[in-house]
């Protein structure tokens, strides 16, 4: 396969992919917002949608305070934000456009026909009664692009490229939701396990479709360690950390098997799957949640460019 070629398709995959965890991430923060004073009191619910997708300054530099509005606008329909969800199903398109032949045909379906319905939408006649809508139509875009792959593909280095943009970006996003959570989200001065905590995880957990999982592993009653476990080192999870290392490492093996050669990023896969298949959660949190996680995403980060040196230049 072309290096551009393999480019376009690990590309078009991480682009949707990070459209819908900045939907979950929107889908958050509105329900957070949604909670009654009592609760929580002024929490800052919109800023930590902005730090959660890593879009904070860039924001910073064009609003000077984080509302219900500016938020949604930026990190939804934003051609100033890279990342806003517009500007993600236009480069994924863009991207298919580009390697239309090596796509099935239900992939370039899903993609084209989501981008059609997005250019008739604005932020301007989306009200915030209508968000809930707008945000289900990006998730299901998503599951119906990954759904059209996983049915449809040959299971060949263009389907392998695929997965290793899917599980780079969901890898990424979940670290990062974490992170937040527990620095940005949750007020000084309110208590980890209070009933402001406890909203904060649920709406978290459901943004990421991991409620009912949490109760079906632990059968009690939310805790942060538990919620952090289920997201971080559970592999049964589809969208823990744990879960995407597994899968990388599954899909970098086999790109090294179809091309007759192991490289760094597969070492560097191994060794952070290693690491977190030997962690415990007790332990990462007496050693520091925040610094655990930061390694996590510095080391994601580091194997999503040794990918691009080493097949996609």
């Amino acid at each position: 396969m072309l290096s551009r070629t393999a480019e376009n398709i690990y590309w078009l995959s991480r682009y949707i992919e990070r459209a819908e965890n900045t939907a979950r991430i929107i889908d958050a923060a509105s329900r957070l917002a949604a909670l009654p004073i009592g609760y929580g009191g002024s929490s800052n619910e919109w800023e930590s949608a902005l730090a959660a997708t890593g879009s904070l300054p860039a924001f910073q530099s064009h609003y000077d305070f984080a509302t219900a509005e500016n938020v949604v606008e930026f990190l939804a329909f934003s051609s100033t934000n890279p990342s806003s969800i517009r500007n993600c199903l236009e480069v994924a398109r863009a991207n298919a456009r580009a390697i239309r032949t090596a796509l099935t045909t239900e992939m370039w379906e899903a993609i084209n026909s989501a981008w059609l319905e997005l250019k008739a939408q604005s932020s301007r006649g989306l009200a915030l009664a209508g968000l809930s809508d707008f945000l289900r139509f990006v998730k299901q875009t998503s599951l119906t692009f990954d759904g059209s792959a996983y049915r449809t593909m040959l299971r060949n280095d263009a389907y392998y490229f695929s997965r290793i943009g899917v599980y780079i970006e969901r890898a990424d996003a979940t670290a990062r939701i974490i992170d937040v959570k527990y620095h940005v989200l949750l007020p000084p001065g309110a208590p980890v396990g209070g009933s402001l905590d406890y909203f904060q995880w649920s709406s978290i957990l459901r943004s990421v479709s991991a409620l009912t999982a949490y109760h079906w592993v632990y059968r009690e009653n939310l805790k942060p360690w538990l919620v952090a476990d289920l997201l971080i080192l559970n592999a049964e999870m589809p969208r823990s950390i744990a879960s995407c290392y597994d899968n990388l490492t599954r899909y970098l093996d086999l790109l090294a098997r179809d091309y007759g050669r192991q490289g760094p990023s597969q070492r560097l896969s191994r060794a952070t799957a290693s690491k977190l298949d030997s962690a415990k959660i007790d332990e990462i949190f007496q050693s520091g949640l925040h610094e655990f996680l930061t390694e996590l995403i510095d080391a994601n980060n580091r194997l999503g460019a040794t990918i691009s040196e080493q097949y996609l230049v």
